[in-house]
């Protein structure tokens, strides 16, 4: 499948779980660390999971604005999502994710709602890479 790419960002990270990850335009930076449950140390650094989860809710929020724009409906300015993002072993072997975005447009009916939600979920480009690879569950709430 082709891609006519308008916009692109380069990141490094060094260390892995327990390092540090940054845009190299210098505009983000992050500390890392390993989750307890994922027999890490814990502590105040972030992980992937965690950073994954931020950027598949913003962006899905930003699917259902272009899909909004697009039908003619406005998508609320205090939509939110929360983002659940687990990581475990896989039955085939190594590891998986599972995601569940828990939506929330005020003020929208739950039919309109729950279209515009299902119309973003094909356009948005984070749910475009998981289709058919993780389990991701869609809520309006």
């Amino acid at each position: 499948m082709a891609v006519d790419v308008l916009y692109e960002t380069r990141a490094k990270a060094t260390g892995g779980r327990d390092g540090a990850a940054e845009t190299l335009s210098g505009s983000f930076k992050v500390k890392l660390s390993t989750p307890e449950e994922l027999g890490g140390a814990g502590g105040d650094g972030n992980n992937p999971e965690e950073l994954f989860a931020a950027g598949y809710a913003a962006c899905f929020i930003g699917a259902m604005k272009f899909v909004g724009g697009q039908e003619k409906i406005a998508v609320p300015a205090d939509t939110a999502i929360t983002s659940t993002v687990g990581i475990g072993p896989r039955s085939e072997g190594g590891f998986g994710l599972k995601v569940a975005l828990e939506i929330s447009l005020p003020g929208l009916d739950k039919a309109t709602a729950e279209d515009l939600v299902a119309k973003a979920h094909q356009v948005c480009p984070y749910s475009n890479a998981t289709r058919n690879n993780i389990d991701v569950k869609l809520t309006v709430v």
